[in-house]
This record gives C-alpha cells, structure tokens and sequence, in this order.
C-alpha cells in the first residue's frame, strides 16, 4: 500500500468529487496521522497497525466513507441522521464534505472496535 495509489485514484476524479474526498482524507489524517494509506478492494484505505480503520469511494451519484465493519455505522446511527447508509457505507453528496466532527466519531469508532483507543 502506498500513499501515490490513493494520490492516483483521486486524480482520476472530477470535481467537485475530488476535492470533497481530498478534505475526507485530510480529515481522517488528522484523527489518525500515523495511518499506512493504500487502495483496498480498489478504493482508498486507511491502515492502522495493519487493520483498515477507514476507507472511501465515488460512484456516480454519491460518495461513501467506508468504516469496514458493519457495526461502526450502527452503533453511530443517532449521529447519522440525514445520511443514507447500508451495513458497510455511508454516502454523501460529492459537494458535501463530511463534518470534522463525524469523520472523528467514525474512526474513533472503529479504533474502539479493534481495541487500538
């Protein structure tokens, strides 16, 4: 995994799709700066001692974060109202950056689950 794959995979997005990712990037950087990026099942993945903690993607219609558990958007659903979700994805319009604030729920979240905070 390396950092230029999910340079790569945002560069091959159009606006304003690439900059609302670019901001969920910096977002999930700034909860966890120490994290090993890459591209995991073809979408960018954020790695913390070797498990994924978050991810992201773009579809045509919608963008989604990626917690990679199905438990992390349950126990969040209070705090997701107004965002559609399934089990394993939440997705936002692709002008819509995420909040601040979510991103860190969302993967602190995760962390929680994997016994990492």
């Amino acid at each position: 995994m390396t950092v230029h794959e999910v340079d790569d995979y945002l560069a091959g997005l159009a606006e304003p799709a690439r900059s609302t990712l670019e901001t969920l990037r910096r977002s999930i950087l700034a909860v966890v700066p120490e994290a090993e990026q890459g591209i995991s099942y073809g979408m960018p993945a954020f790695r913390v001692d070797g498990a994924v903690v978050a991810g992201f993607a773009a579809f045509t219609k919608h963008l989604s974060y990626l917690p990679h558990s199905g438990q992390v958007l349950a126990d969040l659903a209070d705090d997701l109202a107004g965002y559609e979700r399934t089990t394993g994805s939440l997705h936002f319009p692709p002008d819509q950056p995420l909040p601040d604030a979510l991103v860190r729920s969302l993967v602190e979240a995760k962390l929680r689950l994997l016994g990492l905070a």
